[in-house]
């Protein structure tokens, strides 16, 4: 079976088997170190190196002065974190994608919406006209204000899952990396 993040589960029970580990609490690794158990729905599959064992930390590439003393505070490293996250041109291209489709589909919504009842209050004699039998323009409208909202259902879902979906979810896979790195890999 393959996971929505394209990671292939195995059927051993390992942390990439196909078994549900999400609410297990896991139990701690030869060297003592419990692994991070996670309660969070969207989580699927053990992120680059997360549930595995931690490996000894040399001293290169060690964490500038400034980094260590943030180390103390881990809210204000989360925070740090995200806001860089919401800096990059990454998460305002996500974001651009997400306004150029919602903002013209709810404009135009609203206004097919409020052309309804607006000629369902001042042209009621157009609104009753019959079309077929006793099916009039009213009913139609009506039955088309009902399926425009599953075809903007459809659309909303299509244009997320091809132009947004993956984009987001890297952005939150190399958001947990960056916290977990700048906490020192405690998190």
């Amino acid at each position: 079976m393959q996971s929505s993040n394209d990671r292939l589960h195995g059927a051993g029970g390992g942390p990439e088997s196909a078994v549900d580990h999400r609410g297990a609490p896991y139990p701690p690794s030869s060297q003592g170190v419990p692994h991070p158990g996670y309660d969070d729905p969207w989580y699927d599959a053990l992120a680059s190196g997360w549930g595995e064992t931690p490996a000894p930390r040399s001293t290169e590439g060690a964490l500038p002065s400034t980094r260590r003393e943030a180390v103390r505070d881990p809210g204000r490293i989360a925070a740090d974190v995200y806001l860089e996250v919401q800096r990059s041109a990454a998460f305002q291209e996500v974001r651009g994608r997400y306004r150029r489709f919602v903002v013209p589909a709810v404009v135009a919504f609203l206004g097919w919406y409020a052309a309804y009842v607006v000629a369902a209050t001042a042209a009621p004699a157009l609104m009753a006209r019959p079309v077929v039998g006793a099916v009039n323009v009213a009913m139609l409208a009506g039955l088309g204000q009902f399926l425009s909202t599953f075809l903007l259902t459809w659309a909303y879902a299509r244009h997320a899952r091809l132009r947004r979906d993956r984009a987001a979810l890297e952005l939150r896979w190399d958001t947990q990396e960056l916290t977990r790195g700048a906490r020192g890999g405690a998190s």
